[in-house]
Order: structure tokens, then sequence, then C-alpha cells
């Protein structure tokens, strides 16, 4: 991410947004269970709120410094962070009730990426596991504040059939183009 992106994903407006409106809105009426899975937690914003309302949380980030970072902050707590790819996990498969993930599959190099970490997210579920997660949809302000950012958008009218072809089934996909933002749920069979 660029140092625009980073410090605004590390600023009290990002945090009371995805507090108070992103995280109530895409976790609506959903349990998560017992073990679930944060997929890129980034500076932890998502974390925190989450960490509050599961029992157990892991998270896996490829950035380094992010997942040191969030390591050190959340050390003792009932969460566990682990530095890795999403798209090559190492957990053992039916390993979580749940997976997360909250506008970052953009920040993935690749439509290709992206289907592998979708894969990976089916593969380390439990049967009947939940998949939930956003994204942000393609608007001018979004690639204006992606510049020298890895960003590949994700269609939202097109994710339905990357799930399906992941494994997953009853998936359920909510656009809110007033905010330029879509959120998904998937279950695998």
């Amino acid at each position: 991410m660029n140092l625009l992106h980073r410090r605004y994903c590390r600023s009290d407006a990002w945090q009371r947004a995805v507090q108070h409106g992103m995280m109530p809105w895409v976790l609506r009426d959903v349990g998560l269970g017992d073990k679930v899975l944060e997929i890129g937690p980034g500076p932890g914003v998502t974390t925190d709120w989450l960490r509050e309302r599961v029992p157990a949380l892991t998270c896996v980030e490829i950035d380094h410094d992010l997942a040191s970072s969030l390591k050190k902050r959340l050390d003792g707590t009932n969460v566990t962070v682990v530095e890795g790819d999403a798209t090559r996990m190492s957990f053992p498969v039916a390993s979580f009730r749940s997976a997360v993930c909250f506008t970052m599959l953009h920040h993935v190099p690749s439509r290709e990426l992206q289907d592998g970490l979708l894969a990976e997210a089916h593969r380390v579920l439990k049967p009947g596991g939940l998949f939930i997660g956003s994204d942000s949809t393609s608007s001018f302000r979004f690639r204006l504040f992606h510049v020298f950012d890895t960003c590949v958008s994700v269609e939202p009218d097109r994710f339905a059939a990357r799930l399906k072809n992941a494994g997953f089934g009853e998936i359920e996909i909510e656009k809110r183009p007033e905010y330029n933002t879509f959120k998904f749920r998937a279950r695998k069979a």
C-alpha cells in the first residue's frame, strides 16, 4: 500500500467507519462460531472489532511489518497472528468455523491469486463453514487512493461465480453503490 493508504488505514476516521458502519453491516445476523480466520487484517482495525466478539481469532497477514506489529500488540489476547500468504495457507483442512476478509481482496495482485485465496478459504473451512467479507468497488476516488498501490478491483456482479468455482454455495452478494462497496456470504457445503 502507498503511504497515504497506510496512514488512512490507521486513522480514527477509518476506525469509526469500520466499527460503526462496515463491520455491523457485513456481519449483521451472522454467528461466526468458535474458531475464526481473518485473512489480511492489515493494521488490525477489523481485528480489534472481531476479537471482542469471538472466542478465538487467527489472522494471516502477508506483510511482515504489519504481521509483526499486530502480533506484538495483541500478544496475550485471544488472537493468534500468522505471517503468511493466504493463497497458500499452512493450516490443515477444515480448521475454522468461519473465515472473513474485509476490504483487502483488491490488494491481491492478480485475479488468479484472488481465486487462489478463495480456494484456500474454502479448504480451511469446516463443512458448513461461512466465508464472509467485503470489498470496495472501483470509482475515481478509489483509483486515485490506490495510485502506486497493488490494486485489482473485484467486480461484485461476477464475484458469485468466482465463489462458486472455489466450491462455495448459498452465495449472497449485496452492493452498496452509495458507498462504493459490497459484501458477500458463502457457505462450504
